[in-house]
């Protein structure tokens, strides 16, 4: 079922807009030159700005890239394009398609993690902290209804008050689908964001480095 949902996510991304723009290489915090193509890197360790906001993707290393053409010489963008190299490892991490991060943002539960519980009550009642909240993954979904607690009852905004209707926040999905780096071929500059699957302790790395495949061999960035 978890898979079937990850698909559905995959499929309904469209990675067609892009982070902010750069005008070259040098106005990223990482940069150099593969050939005639630049290429700029940020490491934002678990952080994805979008906008106003910031979602923290636990189980990912996030990493923005920025990809500078040629003038006249397009350069094809795939998931072998570019990788992660951590502590000097043989094999470097390949990015992970957008929608199993989506996934694991809009379900907490989409993997499991070791947690401390402490539970009390009385007679028949009990209260569970520290457990993260299940999420419903598809209509009538029976798995978050047998462990919800009843929403806390929250102060009306100073806007509600005053009659203000302000627009819903970005969900992390249409977030994720819009910022993530577009795969395909690019005649002019294109930036994004890349994902890759880190589960360990981030103390834990001396060095990471952002590879790019070239056509005259890979170039390393060194983001820490």
């Amino acid at each position: 079922m978890r898979a079937s949902l990850c698909l559905a996510f995959f499929c309904a991304i469209r990675l067609t807009a892009e982070t902010e723009h750069k005008d070259k290489a040098a106005d990223c915090p990482f940069h150099g030159m593969a050939g005639n193509v630049g290429i700029g890197a940020d490491y934002l360790v678990h952080s994805i700005p979008a906008g106003s906001q910031t979602f923290f993707a636990r189980d990912y290393l996030v990493v923005e890239v920025a990809v500078f053409p040629a003038f006249a010489q397009p350069v094809t963008i795939d998931g072998n394009t570019f990788k992660l190299r951590l502590n000097g490892q043989k094999f470097p991490l390949s990015s992970v398609a957008p929608g199993f991060v989506a996934a694991s943002l809009k379900y907490p539960d989409w993997e499991q993690h070791t947690n401390a519980e402490v539970s009390a009550g009385v007679g028949d009642t009990g209260v569970i902290l520290g457990r993260p909240p299940l999420v419903g993954r598809f209509p009538g979904d029976p798995i978050p209804s047998q462990t919800r607690l009843p929403r806390s009852p929250r102060a009306p905004s100073a806007d509600q008050l005053n009659g203000v209707e302000r627009e819903a926040p970005e969900s992390a999905e249409d977030a994720i689908a819009r910022t993530s780096l577009v795969e395909g071929r690019a005649g002019h500059p294109v930036s994004g964001f890349l994902y890759f699957l880190y589960k360990g302790n981030v103390k834990s790395l001396k060095s990471v480095e952002l590879i790019y495949q070239s056509k005259e061999g890979p170039v390393a960035l060194k983001l820490l």
